[in-house]
């Protein structure tokens, strides 16, 4: 039996020690962080819900100060259309300003052509001693079969 045989159980032990320590840091760590975003969460629906009620009050006002002047149904009618009208800008607003412009390409796939209206492609430079593919079918390239 060598001398420093008994340091090995040691070491072992050691190793088990830190590594349950470290993932109790880890584990308290976490849960703090969980705890933050649970918080941080409950705020934001709250302030969700708050936001509905406040624009279904302004929606309620906008109707009875149209229905003034006007007969009910229309009151309801010219409020119900602003309301889609600002739905539809604010979804425009949130996509991009161009349909498709996150996906360049064809719009058409296979078509090898460029969607009316995108910006042209440029052609990649050639390459020395490599060809570039051919398409399976294109009508403006003969010997390309239907």
């Amino acid at each position: 039996m060598k001398p420093l045989d008994h340091l090995e159980h040691l070491d072992k032990h050691l190793v088990d020690e830190l590594a349950q320590v470290a993932r109790e840091t880890v584990r308290e760590e976490l849960r703090e962080q969980t705890r933050k975003q649970r918080r941080k969460a409950a705020l934001y629906a709250a302030s969700g819900a708050l936001a509905l009620y406040a624009g279904a009050a302004l929606a309620l006002a906008v109707g009875l100060a149209l229905a003034l002047g006007l007969p009910d149904w229309t009151a309801a009618l010219i409020t119900a259309v602003i309301l889609a009208v600002a739905a539809f800008v604010l979804r425009g607003m949130a996509r991009p300003s161009r349909p498709g412009a996150s996906h360049p390409g064809p719009s058409h796939p296979g078509s090898g052509r460029p969607a009316a209206g995108a910006p042209p492609v440029p052609p990649a430079a050639p390459v020395p001693g490599v060809v570039p593919p051919r398409p399976a079918h294109d009508p403006d390239v003969p010997g390309t079969r239907a």
